[in-house]
């Protein structure tokens, strides 16, 4: 009985003076680890409800010439997005991870407007403030801060999310809600996009709304009843979701909820096992096969 081995070589060779009897050797080949490359992202955040401040994206996290050995399973989890929020502070994002590699960090929820001065929450990149509060701090190497209040702006008035690439825009003396950071390309898939944006500001005026930052991030509600509610960051991108309006007549100031994460390998297609779970999305780029995961599930190496 002979157990076969993944890549082995099986030989044939003939014993000397005898005729039609053989003995079976295998040669071993030592499983070779491969270079990968991945993009992982976490859920954003929700932006603060009734006129509060932008959900900060995902924490972000780009690796190159990750040693990957034949055999091992990989799993990724994927995080989901803050859910929306009315009268309350947004609610942050959820984790995203992948086997062996640091878990990057949900998005940080922004600050309940309506309240006087309030601080916007911590994580990926941060929530953004409303008043004259503090903007919330991000991870280190995963995200940029929130938009800081002012003390001549009104609590009425939501700062920006921060986004990977850029902090959420802070609040001056109008009554604007701020931008959304602004997220980070990557052309991991062989095409460049740009994720992880920040949430914009919401206001209980009828002026504009904070902007969703570049890379998913979901605008601002405003006092007005067609724009009332925040806009959502886009799914699988990490987007900061919208700080909420008002609109004290129909009573409505919910926020826009955080995108979903994803997780992204890049491996040599020569590598490629084409064993996974969680049906992720498979292409190739060149001389690679690319894995995209908007879900959790798992790679076996």
């Amino acid at each position: 009985m002979f157990r076969r081995y993944p890549r082995g070589i099986i030989t044939a060779n003939a014993l000397t003076g005898t005729s039609g009897v053989y003995d079976i050797s295998e040669r071993f080949q030592v499983p070779r680890p491969y270079s990968a490359d991945l993009l992982i992202i976490a859920g954003g955040a929700s932006g603060g409800g009734t006129a509060g401040g932008g959900g900060g994206a995902g924490g972000y996290l780009t690796f190159s010439g990750q040693s990957f050995t034949p055999g091992d399973v990989k799993t990724v989890t994927v995080g989901a997005g803050g859910a929306s929020a009315s009268s309350a502070n947004g609610n942050n994002g959820v984790n995203s991870s992948v086997t062996g590699l640091t878990t990057a960090v949900g998005g940080g929820g922004g600050r309940l407007g309506d309240t006087g001065n309030g601080a916007g929450l911590s994580g990926g990149s941060g929530g953004g403030a409303t008043g004259s509060g503090a903007g919330g701090a991000a991870t280190s190497g995963q995200g940029r801060a929130g938009g800081v209040g002012s003390s001549s702006s009104a609590s009425y008035v939501g700062a920006g999310g921060g986004g990977a690439g850029a902090v959420g825009a802070s609040l001056g003396s109008s009554l604007n809600g701020g931008n959304g950071g602004a997220g980070l390309a990557s052309s991991i898939t062989g095409t460049s996009v740009t994720r992880a944006g920040g949430g914009g500001g919401g206001t209980i005026f009828s002026t504009s709304s904070g902007a969703g930052g570049a890379g998913g991030g979901g605008a601002g509600g405003t006092g007005t009843v067609a724009q009332v509610v925040g806009t959502a960051g886009t799914a699988n991108t990490g987007g900061g979701g919208g700080g909420g309006g008002n609109n004290n007549p129909l009573d409505t100031r919910a926020s826009g909820a955080g995108g979903s994460g994803v997780v992204i390998i890049s491996v040599p297609s020569a590598d490629y096992s084409g064993i996974t779970t969680g049906s992720p999305t498979i292409t190739t780029s060149g001389s690679n096969t690319i894995l995209t995961f908007t879900s959790s599930g798992s790679y076996t190496a």
